[in-house]
């Protein structure tokens, strides 16, 4: 199933987390709502909403007299959030490694094809949207509505930082080589080594991020 198109709460958050992970946004800033539903010409709810949002990621907190405000995250609650996904989506690939239709495992090959189409192309946004679907898909195919609950949740928190580990040199390449693994491993019925490629693209993203924010000047764990 293809995701739904991005809401307007899901505007705000991903272009909000962009300023706040690459610096624009410092830390400590003050994201007034009024002035942030002026700037996306929407209404305060989607503003408020994707605060929340991004609070769950830890990329804005509330601060006494001034409400919310674009936050530090630390490298602790990196480590956090990665080592839970990475755990939670490994499982779902070594159950559809298993329980996965033949209708499925086309349908992720033509996800798989869909990443390799957009690489070439080089299109960020693209991608990012294509690989939530490529991601999903492996979710539907665990065929375990508990552990795809709680992994659709864990990516909605973890999409900012995901999208931005899509700005570094070459990485739609490197995502893409290792998707290809997870689809192999998913399609042979290997559930193992689903399980072990998908823990491994897991630590590349997480590589992609860290050097991201190393790159680029007041990255989200500079100091207030």
């Amino acid at each position: 199933m293809m995701r739904a198109p991005p809401t307007r709460a899901d505007v705000v958050r991903e272009a909000l987390a962009d300023d706040i992970i690459s610096g624009r946004l410092p830390a400590g800033t003050r994201l007034d709502e009024a002035s942030l539903a002026r700037r996306f010409s929407v209404s305060r709810t989607p503003v408020r909403e994707a605060l929340r949002e991004l609070a769950a990621t830890g990329l804005v907190r509330s601060k006494a007299h001034q409400g919310a405000v674009a936050a530090t995250i630390t490298e602790e609650r990196i480590a956090e959030l990665f080592e839970t996904l990475a755990e939670l989506e490994a499982v779902c690939a070594r159950l559809s490694a298993i329980k996965m239709s033949a209708a499925d495992r086309r349908r992720l090959e033509e996800l798989h094809h869909r990443c390799g189409d957009l690489v070439r192309s080089s299109n960020i946004d693209l991608y990012h949207a294509a690989n939530a679907d490529f991601h999903a898909a492996i979710r539907g195919g665990s065929r375990n509505s508990v552990l795809q609950e709680m992994v659709a949740d864990l990516r909605r928190r973890f999409a900012p930082l995901s999208r931005a580990q899509f700005r570094g040199p070459g990485r739609l390449a490197q995502s893409y080589a290792e998707h290809d693994d997870i689809v192999r491993a998913i399609l042979r019925g290997n559930a193992q080594q689903a399980y072990s490629a998908t823990r491994e693209h897991s630590l590349g993203i997480r590589r992609a991020f860290v050097d991201y924010t190393q790159r680029t000047a007041g990255g989200p764990w500079a100091a207030e």
